[in-house]
Parts: structure tokens; sequence; C-alpha cells
């Protein structure tokens, strides 16, 4: 969030106007007391627009900074919603720029985007006045050194006057990109104030979570309000899980197989609504991995179970480093586990084991003979039953 990006900016020494975060309207009057009074009033939400939304307000005094929070908090804007709100001091504004580090992956290199005529969409700037927008490789190895800064600087064509503060602002933001192992960190708009000051108005800095072993300082960062409980949870046992909307649990071994899952899956239930489009959707995207255990394909059950929307469930597995009769026993364990809790599986369950010790994985399977458990060879056959059950509950 801003504020957030604004700690960090701080960290690394860039120009910026301080504020204090609300959660209040009274906290919200506090601040503007503190702050002298005339305040800006800011949304704090992961979404860009937050002005057009209206989650961006003036308020004169610190009645009416009040008045301003409580409109904003609560309100949503696309999909966030507003929980805080950052107060800062209102600052006269002579001009309005861009700037941006960020990954530019497709030739595995950093780049600048920079342009005078900040303070809106770039986008829109880049396309209506692409000679306005300066975008300037930047060799990983070498970096952002000052020469490096001035050539950014001249090819945005920022202001002479500003010409060694821009420089300067660069170093800086450059030393907050790679410090914090960002994959973008943007400034819009980057402040003209009086006096010929330089600020960073507004910031949105995005990490590389690859890179958290280096950064446990970052955790505090993280918004878990906004997070799916199911999505939190299932990151709690190191399983990658994302939530849909469908009614069909999906849980398979390695992303190439789930994914393809989701698309027999979505097809068999196409076809059960005559192709309509309205049919048996997944419910989510579960990759226990390649080398999975039986406490694993448990964990991974237990939170495809306990999501309310799905109807029934495939899991899909081909052994390979994960062996059939470990998932078979893993699916057994998830049962016995549930039951110990108080929680009895109702929802049906399709399964479909193939390659390394595949027999076996049967075998205990139907030893077990658990209830609701159904054994398909086919994905194609397991991925239409799943849909039809799904269906029929």
């Amino acid at each position: 969030m801003e504020y957030q990006a604004k700690e960090l900016f701080a960290k690394h020494n860039v120009p910026l106007t301080a504020g204090t975060v609300a959660e209040t309207p009274e906290e919200a009057r506090a601040a503007a007391e503190a702050l002298g009074g005339r305040v800006v009033v800011k949304a704090q939400v992961k979404a860009g627009g937050r002005g057009k939304a209206g989650g961006v307000k003036l308020a004169a005094d610190p009645d009416e900074a009040a008045s301003k929070a409580a409109e904003i908090l609560g309100m949503d804007i696309k999909g966030h919603t507003v929980r805080r709100v950052l107060v800062v001091p209102a600052v006269d504004i002579a001009e309005e720029y861009y700037f941006s580090f960020l990954v530019d992956r497709a030739n595995r290199s950093y780049l600048c985007i920079a342009s005078v005529e900040g303070g809106v969409e770039i986008e829109e700037v880049a396309r209506t006045n692409p000679d306005a927008v300066a975008t300037v490789p930047v060799d990983p190895v070498t970096g952002v050194d000052e020469a490096k800064a001035r050539e950014i600087v001249a090819a945005a064509k920022f202001p002479a006057e500003l010409a060694d503060q821009a420089v300067d602002m660069v170093g800086k933001l450059w030393n907050c990109f790679v410090g914090e192992d960002a994959t973008l960190v943007e400034v819009n708009p980057l402040g003209r104030l009086s006096g010929n000051r330089l600020d960073a108005l507004d910031g949105k800095v995005s990490v590389d979570e690859n890179a958290d072993f280096r950064h446990s300082e970052h955790e505090k960062y993280a918004d878990r309000s906004a997070d799916d409980p199911l999505e939190a949870a299932a990151k709690e046992k190191n399983l990658n899980y994302v939530k849909l909307d469908g009614a069909v649990g999906i849980i398979g071994n390695g992303a190439g197989l789930v994914m393809s899952t989701l698309d027999v899956v979505a097809y068999a239930g196409d076809a059960l609504s005559s192709g309509d489009g309205g049919g048996v959707k997944p419910a989510n995207f579960l990759d226990i991995g390649g080398g999975a255990s039986a406490e694993v394909m448990a964990n991974g059950l237990e939170i495809v179970l306990g999501d309310a929307g799905v109807k029934a469930v495939f899991v899909n597995v081909f052994g390979g480093i994960t062996a059939c009769d470990e998932v078979a026993n893993g699916i057994v364990s998830a049962f016995r586990l549930l039951a110990e809790r108080g929680d009895r599986v109702t929802k049906p369950l399709v399964v479909r084991l193939d390659g390394n010790n595949a027999d076996e994985g049967h075998r205990i399977l139907d030893e077990a003979n658990l209830s609701g458990v159904e054994r398909v060879d086919t994905m194609d056959g397991a991925a239409r039953r799943a849909a039809e059950l799904a269906a029929a509950n």
C-alpha cells in the first residue's frame, strides 16, 4: 500500500512528505490536527484509480478530515475494501511527473520508465503522447550510477533547474528497488512543489516473494485481512492453492497436470449442460507437488473439503516421484484425521491413480472401502464422473 511504499522509500532516504495512517474518523481528525489542519485523506488499498473512485479527498480542517475519512473507510475500490486511510499534509503542486523501475522480463533486464506528464495513467500518456514517455534499459550488472541517472533524467526531459535533484531521486529509488528485491518501484506523481522541491507524493512497491528469506521484515507489510481464508490456510501448510468459483475440487501432483485437469473438468462440466457454458466448473487449483507425502495429501484434501462451494473432489495423480500408494495412504489418513476432529467426509471423491505403484494404490483404496470414494481409471472418465457428482449435489 502507499503508506508502506513510503516507509520503504524513507528507509532509502527518498524525499517525501510523511503522513499518518488512520483506521477511524477520530484517528483521522487527530492526525489532521497534528499535521496542521489542511490535509488530504487517501484510501489505502492495493489498487490504482483511487482518486477516480472517490478514495482521495481534500479536507480543510480536522473536522472535515474526520468526515472525509468516514466517507472513504469501508468503500469498495476495485474489489478492495478500504480499512485504513493515509492523512497527509496538503501541498501546493506546481507539476506532476512519473517515475518507475521494473523488471523487463521479455529482455531479461531492468527498465526505467519516466515522464514529465505524471499524475495520470501512464498507459494513457504512452498511447496518446508516446514522445512524452522515456523508456531506458538498465543493465542488471552495472545498475544505476550517476551517469546512468543523468541519462534517465535527460531522456525524460526533466526541467534543467531540477536535474540535480532528479538525479539524486533516481539514485535513491534505484537503491530501494535493488535493496528491497523489488519487481516494481513506482512514483506517481513525483511532485514539483513550491521552492522547486521534488517529493514522492505517492508510491507503489511490489517485492519478489522469492527473496523473502532475505527480508523477514517484509512480513509486516502483508495484508492478511484481504487473504482468502482457504488460501491462507493452504499457505501455512506450504501448499500451492488458488481458489476458483466452481464446484469440483481439484487435487493433482504437478502444475502441468493440475492445469490439464482444470481444462478436462471444465470441458466435462460444459458437456453436461449441453455446451451452453453454464456447466460445472473447477473449484480450485491445488498442486501437492512432485514429492508429496501422505501427510501432504491429507493436508490438501482437508483444505479442499473445507470449501463450502465444493460438491465433489477429483484427485488426479500420475505417480512418479510421488508414488500412488503414498497418495492412497494420504487419502485414507485424511479421512481418519477428519473423523477424529468430528468432521465426517460427506462429499464424494473421484480418484484416478496412474504410474508408479498404481496397482498398490488401487489395492489400498479398495481395502479401505472409504464411503463416497470412487476409483476411475482414465482422466477423462474421472473428470466426467466428478462433474456428474458435483451437478447431482
